[in-house]
């Protein structure tokens, strides 16, 4: 895990990357600037347990695609979870959490998971337990209204304007957040590679 020092704020922004792309990186600044951060960890999972594992790039070369797209910093590029051997969110944020008790950790996801959020193995103990920052994707602006946990958590949505202070609210707590948005998709690029 990234170094950093204690009461830092940072930013969880986990998935496949297979590949990463520019709308990943609107994501990660997106959250950095609007949320406050100190850090955003990138975290290269080895497999999402959702998603057909068959077309998966092998994980060395996501993280060296992803590292090649880093421009901020403040953004680091990590795979801790291959090393711990979690699969599971839930896993992975009980792991930071040890590691690091005394950070403000919130969990970023693009707004397009969050209409499947649900189906997320422990999804509504990682709402309870930790500030979510939910940021608009192409098509998925509905997702904020529609989705299993913006009814169940309705209660805990942050007003947007005050987003810089999800990651020191006490969880349940939750934004979503609107911005810049990329067109571009990995299953899309996945298609382009494979037909050339």
């Amino acid at each position: 895990m990234p170094a950093t020092r204690k009461g830092a704020k940072i930013g969880l922004f986990g998935g496949s990357f297979n590949p990463p792309h520019a709308g990943h990186v609107l994501v990660a600044e997106l959250a950095l600037e609007r949320l406050g951060l100190d850090q955003v960890w990138w975290m290269v999972t080895p497999g999402n347990p959702l998603k057909d594992v068959s077309e998966l790039a092998p994980l060395s070369k996501r993280i060296a695609l992803s590292e090649a797209l880093m421009r901020d910093k403040r953004i680091h590029v990590t795979a801790f979870e291959a090393v711990y051997q979690v699969r599971y969110t839930a896993d992975t944020l009980a792991l930071v959490r040890k590691h690091n008790p005394d950070m403000h950790l919130v969990w970023i996801m693009g707004a397009d998971n969050l209409m499947n959020f649900h189906h997320w193995q422990e999804w509504d103990e990682i709402a309870r337990t930790y500030p979510i920052a939910v940021i608009n994707r192409p098509g998925s602006n509905m997702a904020a209204e529609d989705s299993v946990m913006a009814q169940q958590f309705g209660a805990a949505r942050l007003p947007e304007t005050e987003a810089d202070r999800l990651a020191v609210t006490p969880a349940p707590a939750w934004v979503f957040i609107h911005g810049p948005q990329s067109d571009l998709s990995s299953t899309q690029l996945r298609q382009q590679t494979a037909g050339e």
